[in-house]
């Protein structure tokens, strides 16, 4: 069985939880994943079959990432592979809608910053996802990833929990989607607000799955991933 690499970007955010969700995710669907830790241009050499652009403070991000140019070789890079499947969350989806100079936008929408409140006001609600991928629970054990010294949280005993209807969406100075055009369409509702959309391979979420046991998404960029390498 051939090895998806799945590269992370490892700016801000919970990136290491992000990886721990993708191993997850490639157990529950029998694949072999190999996560790629993106730190300078030089971790995109030799390629990626998916890319996750974690949350965190979309500022901040771009102005750690100017030291190594790290977010210009993963938009050069996205435009090159017009194919690769890319999960957005949060300040992730703030970057595919307005990525750094000189590069087009990945997905025709408009965003407003921490338009949910601060971080104090975070808080978890129900979802409504329309997203071509199976939900289920996950019942073997969880395993968690270490990247370099760092180690994710415990999701079984830490995340929001799989629900039987809806997804259980974690909202942390989120993002607001307030206009959507074609192609782009809404996957993802929180009863009349707009909180994920998809264009293409591309889904941008104003929420976190990678905090939550519901590991759907993460399944869905490596069902992608799997199709488009075969």
């Amino acid at each position: 069985m051939s090895m998806l690499r799945v590269g992370i970007a490892m700016l801000q955010g919970a990136r290491h939880e992000h990886a721990e969700a993708v191993v997850n995710a490639a157990h529950q669907l029998e694949l072999n994943v190999e996560i790629v830790p993106l730190r300078t241009p030089h971790d995109l050499m030799d390629g990626i079959d998916a890319l996750i652009l974690p949350g965190g403070e979309s500022t901040t991000m771009r102005i750690t990432s100017r030291h190594y140019a790290l977010l210009d070789e993963i938009f050069t890079y996205i435009h090159e592979h017009p194919h690769i499947p890319v999960l957005g969350t949060c300040a992730g989806a703030i970057l595919l809608a307005a990525p750094p100079e000189p590069h087009t936008r990945c997905i025709d929408v408009e965003l407003t910053r921490n338009t949910w409140g601060r971080q104090r006001e975070s808080f978890e609600a129900v979802v409504d996802v329309n997203l071509d991928i199976e939900s289920f629970e996950f019942e073997g054990s969880y395993r968690p990833v270490k990247i370099g010294s760092y180690t994710p949280l415990m999701m079984e005993q830490q995340a929001a929990p799989t629900l039987n209807e809806g997804f259980p969406g974690v909202f942390i100075r989120a993002p607001r989607f307030c206009e959507i055009s074609e192609p782009c369409r809404s996957i993802a509702m929180l009863e009349n607000e707009v909180v994920g959309v998809q264009q293409n391979n591309i889904v941008a979420l104003t929420f976190h799955p990678e905090l939550t046991k519901d590991r759907r998404f993460h399944r869905w960029l490596l069902t992608q991933a799997n199709v488009g390498g075969q």
